[in-house]
């Protein structure tokens, strides 16, 4: 029967038919006229669905081909994806696959698609618990590449081999089962991997159930349709950390016999070796404290499954949350508000917990005070599932079953195991089959596979919950250390001394369950959760009786530490959990004022390190300046390669503290992106330790050294470092001496250096050799964006060699050449490479020797020039004459946004020809023409133009002698104008005459935003009728008033009737 799968698939048909899909394929094949109203009645007489199946099988082989294939159409058109459960017959897929939509895929699968490529596993995911990690973020891995779930298994490139060992790391509940199950599924439909011709999935926690089996059984526990797998299959091992022992490839035996019985462990470590299944692809998915089991040499692809994105988090909250009365956007608010309830829910399974357990309190009870800790939290959780779908409690038996999971949990926590079994169950007083709706239903997942019946909790974290519950109530009662497990210890009486045993467990464990499950314990002497608990936990209740013993011991146990390290974090999180928020309130609040100095002891440090993990002010920038010596940073240095943004300004450290500060920049775990340590006693001894860590960091893009004693040497020592690093962007030794041979040296790391965008090397002696280096480099160089030279001496020379290299280099967007003795003759080259340069948005000219002609120089150049759109000639010598050459290239330029005048000794004549220009530019946004003797005339021709330009935003004219007269043109204007948002009229002389007239332009101007009138003698009535003008106007947010002889009673009246009539406006009075 050629075409005909259905009859190799027969016991695969027994096993996976469901009443649904069984009662489809009768109806329609009765419809088909392929069963007779007989054999149907026959069928649906047979209880037993398998029976069921094998006699319908019968009778249709007997009636033919026909009839088989019809069946065949059936099954292969079955809603309940009875043809892709058989031909891939896997209790893994089985459970979950119906739930899988073809036209409506569910939104959590696509979003774990793509993963990450990592390079190995980070000390923390080898050291601490999974919600340790999501605590501390992906911020060290940089920017790991993304790998589409298509090209999981396939090779990256022509010259690659695909895979042969792909292992997939995630923390518990991130959804590495589904991912494979996602995975399958797409298989079967052709659309991922088609060269792949089998793939057999298995789940490891079944192998837990065998003391020794072989290959073979192995591959027929996978597909029972195998006797070995065909070339080009794929071995999926799902779930590493849920077997009952760890690998260990040291002691295994070696065996290359697929018929050759081993033990579970010694049989995957054979596998991953090579020794078996030599020409099978195999997919292990793993926590990533059990992936660390497999050697790295072995895996030829490691991926992690990054979680849930922050924006769709919200829109998985939607899928299970009600949207009644905005309580979706509260729960949200609530988690976006707690920094740790943020990142705990990028875990999909942890996201339904925390989104169920603040839903239900919200709709039973419609609290504006959530809970934030993980014990509270979880409380509520336990509260939702005791209740039943009409929302009542569920009986008096509750507490007993509370006690017999908590029980169960805290032996696995004891005996590290997450999987059990029907017999663990019955120990522990629990029957089965789970009555459905009850409570163990509700929090324990059921298994089915053909060689046992497997339970797990429906996360880590409700094990260790409950496993506390079962602590906090046994322990009130107990002789003997809990933690025995039936092995004899010496007699421990009274609640604190079991609590105690607890705490010293955390701090010494290996096992990462222990310090979660001692914050659970902790958060459960609380009175919020006792009282959420009420009548749920086992035992006598005692509202608070032992928190201050706790909080005492905690506390002498932080001041007791010399280093900060997780376990230290972890009892600060403990505090918290007992809701004693004393020690970190008071830390943060000294943090957000920037008043840390001579506060931080032990205490301190370790609330510190425990906010920059929790606290969204904290962990935005780690602001520790003016606070930290050397001893302060070696106790807080475990917690600071966590932070993304430090900065250490005015500390007065020395080259020691770069030792330790190396330290973690050489770590594989470092999360810092962004360093300062400006304002410190750096010397280039300090910064050549610093160096070599650079040629190793990956993460840090930004380094701010301003204001060290770096010199020549220590820049030489950061230039090896930019030549091997291709992280960092931005460097600033501003003001560090490093004079022409330090420049030297920076140039020549700039050819080989491909990534640094920004360089800041303002106020370092540099003279014109030092620019002549940077010109050359430059010319190669194209990566380049930012260059900062102010305040050298560069000179003449300096500034021609930099133009010719503009001439070339087409990556520079700004030019910072600020107070560096440039005069007429270096202008002009520099016009010379700005006609031709493309690139350059920004030349900032500021306090040189200017003077016309090398002003009409550069008039001529930005007629040609199309690019620049920032241009600072402030504190120059350029006169009228200079000003009206410019003013001319502006008719012609289109690209100028901005241009700075200050300081030019200009007068009315600049402003005519500025005036006649901004007639016909339309590009200039932005006029600064301070500290000019402008005058009435002046303003007069500006304020005309202001008639007709509509473009100009901002225009700048503190200090140029405006009178009243003035104040009038410009008010008049004002009225008709419609672009102009921010005007600044300090330290003129308008009086009141002027302010009348401003105050009457603002009644109907609607476009201005900021008005700056500060010392401008228009006294208190003149305040008064702006202040009344301010009341009409919808547009303006900012005025300035000071320094104009209001006084203080006057000042009180102006700003309480702008903030009652005008509440939209700031005052500064």
């Amino acid at each position: 029967m050629e075409g005909l799968w259905i009859l190799r698939y027969r016991r695969q048909l027994a096993a996976c038919a469901c009443p649904l899909s069984m009662h489809e394929i009768i109806t329609e094949l009765q419809d088909l006229q392929m069963l007779t109203e007989e054999e149907t009645k026959l069928l649906q007489e047979v209880t037993l669905l398998p029976m069921r199946a094998e006699n319908l099988l019968d009778i249709l082989v007997g009636k033919g081909k026909t009839c088989l294939q019809a069946l065949q159409s059936c099954i292969e058109n079955s809603c309940s994806y009875l043809q892709l459960r058989m031909r891939h017959y896997d209790p893994l897929v089985l459970k979950h696959l119906e739930k899988v939509k073809t036209k409506d895929p569910c939104p959590l699968l696509t979003q774990l698609d793509p993963l990450l490529i990592v390079e190995g596993l980070t000390d923390a995911q080898l050291q601490e618990h999974d919600i340790v990690q999501l605590e501390l973020g992906q911020e060290g891995r940089g920017t790991p590449r993304q790998l589409s779930l298509e090209k999981l298994l396939v090779s990256l490139s022509q010259v690659s081999l695909p895979p042969r060992i792909t292992l997939t790391v995630g923390v518990a509940g991130a959804g590495k089962s589904t991912l494979v199950r996602l995975f399958v599924e797409r298989w079967i439909r052709g659309e991922v991997c088609p060269s792949i011709t089998s793939v057999m999935a298995l789940n490891l926690s079944e192998l837990n159930v065998y003391d020794r089996l072989s290959t073979d059984r192995l591959v027929r526990l996978a597909n029972p349709s195998y006797v070995k797998p065909p070339e080009g299959s794929l071995l999926i091992l799902d779930g590493l950390d849920e077997l009952r022992a760890p690998l260990d490839f040291s002691e295994s035996i070696a065996c290359t016999d697929p018929q050759k019985e081993l033990t579970p462990e010694c049989l995957i470590t054979n596998i991953l070796r090579g020794n078996l299944l030599l020409e099978t692809a195999i997919w292990i998915t793993s926590r990533p404290g059990a992936a660390a089991w497999i050697p790295g040499g072995l895996v030829d692809r490691m991926t992690e499954i990054p979680g849930l994105r922050t924006e769709h988090i919200r829109k998985f909250l939607e899928q299970f949350l009600p949207d009644n009365s905005g309580l979706v956007q509260r729960v949200w608010d609530h988690i976006q508000s707690h920094r740790s309830l943020n990142a705990l829910c990028s875990v999909p399974a942890l996201c339904r917990i925390i989104g169920t357990s603040l839903g239900y309190l919200l709709h039973t009870q419609d609290s504006s005070c959530l809970p934030g800790t993980l014990s509270n939290i979880f409380s509520w959780y336990l509260k939702a599932q005791l209740c039943d779908r009409d929302g009542l409690e569920q009986s008096g038996s509750a507490r007993r079953t509370v006690a017999n999971l908590g029980r169960l949990a805290f032996n696995g926590l004891i005996r590290k195991r997450s999987v059990f079994y029907e017999s663990d169950l019955k120990s522990c007083g629990i029957d089965t089959p789970l009555t459905p709706g009850s409570l163990s239903a509700r929090l324990l997942l059921c298994q089915h596979s053909p060689s046992c019946l497997s339970f797990s909790f429906s996360h880590l974290l409700l094990l260790e919950f409950l496993a506390a519950v079962h602590y906090h109530s046994a322990a009130k009662r107990a002789i003997f250390d809990l933690f025995a497990d039936g092995a004899m210890s010496w007699p421990k009486l009274g609640y604190m001394n079991h609590y105690k045993s607890a705490v010293q467990r955390a701090l010494q464990a290996d096992d990462m369950q222990i310090p979660i499950f001692l914050r659970f314990l902790s958060g459960l002497l609380s009175p919020q959760a006792l009282r959420v608990l009420s009548g749920c936990l086992p035992g006598k209740e005692e509202l608070g009786g032992h928190r201050g013993p706790a909080v005492d011991y905690l506390h002498s146990l932080l001041c007791a530490g010399k280093v900060v390290s997780c376990s230290t974090v972890n009892l600060v999180c403990c505090l918290q959990e007992l809701g004693h928020t004393e020690l970190t309130s008071g830390v943060e609040e000294d943090f957000i004022n920037g008043t840390l100095g001579g506060k931080l002891n032990m205490l301190g440090c370790s609330a510190l390190a425990y906010l920059l993990r929790a606290s969204n002010s904290c962990a935005h920038e780690t602001n520790l300046s003016q606070c930290l010596t050397y001893n302060l940073v070696k106790i807080l240095l475990p917690q600071l390669q966590y932070c993304t943004s430090i900065r250490m300004e005015n500390n007065t450290f020395k080259d020691d503290v770069m030792e330790l500060l190396a330290s973690v920049l050489h770590n594989k775990d470092c999360a810092i992106q962004r360093l300062s340590l400006a304002e410190n006693l750096l010397s280039d001894r300090g910064v050549k330790v610093l160096g070599r860590a650079l040629m190793v960091n990956r993460t840090l893009v930004s380094l701010d050294l301003h204001g060290n004693f770096i010199g020549p040497k220590g820049v030489k020592a950061l230039a090896e470092a930019l030549k091997n690093n291709q992280v960092l962007l931005s460097l600033n030794l501003h003001n560090n001496q490093i004079k022409s041979g330090g420049t030297h040296y920076l140039a020549e790391s700039l050819q080989v250096n491909c990534n640094l965008k920004t360089l800041n090397i303002q106020k370092n002696n540099i003279e014109a050799e030092g620019a002549e280096s940077l010109a050359r480099c430059l010319k190669q160089n194209q990566v380049l964006q930012e260059l900062w030279l102010s305040s050298n001496t560069l000179g003449d020379r300096g500034a021609s060699a930099l133009a010719e290299a503009l001439t070339e280099n087409s990556s520079l967007r700004t030019l910072d050449l600020k107070s560096n003795s440039i005069s007429n003759r270096g202008l002009s080259a520099l016009t010379s490479g700005l006609s031709r340069n493309q690139s350059l948005k920004l030349l900032n000219l500021r306090e040189n020797s200017i003077s016309i002609e090398g002003s009409r120089a550069l008039a001529e150049s930005l007629k040609r020039n199309c690019t620049l759109k920032h241009l600072d000639l402030t504190a120059n010598l350029l006169h009228d004459e200079g000003v009206e050459a410019l003013a001319e290239s502006l008719k012609e330029n289109r690209s100028l946004e901005s241009l700075h005048l200050q300081w030019n000794f200009l007068r009315a004549a600049s402003a005519r020809a500025l005036a006649g220009a901004l007639r016909e530019n339309l590009s200039l946004t932005c006029l600064d023409l301070q500290e000019n003797s402008l005058g009435d005339e002046g303003t007069a021709e500006l304020s005309s133009a202001l008639r007709e330009n509509t473009t100009l935003h901002a225009l700048y004219l503190q200090g140029t002698a405006i009178g009243p007269c003035g104040a009038q043109s410009l008010a008049e204007a004002l009225t008709v104008n419609k672009g102009l948002k921010l005007l600044d009229l300090r330290g003129n002389n308008i009086g009141l005459r002027g302010a009348k007239a401003l105050a009457g332009a603002l009644r109907v101007n609607t476009s201005l935003q900021t008005l700056n009138l500060q010392e401008n003698s228009i006294g208190l009535d003149g305040a008064i009728c702006l202040a009344n003008a301010v009341s009409a106007n919808r547009s303006l947010t900012l005025i300035s008033l000071q320094g104009n002889h209001i006084g203080q009673s006057g000042a009180k009246v102006i700003s309480e009737t702008i903030r009652n009539e005008a509440p939209h406006c700031k005052v500064e009075i």
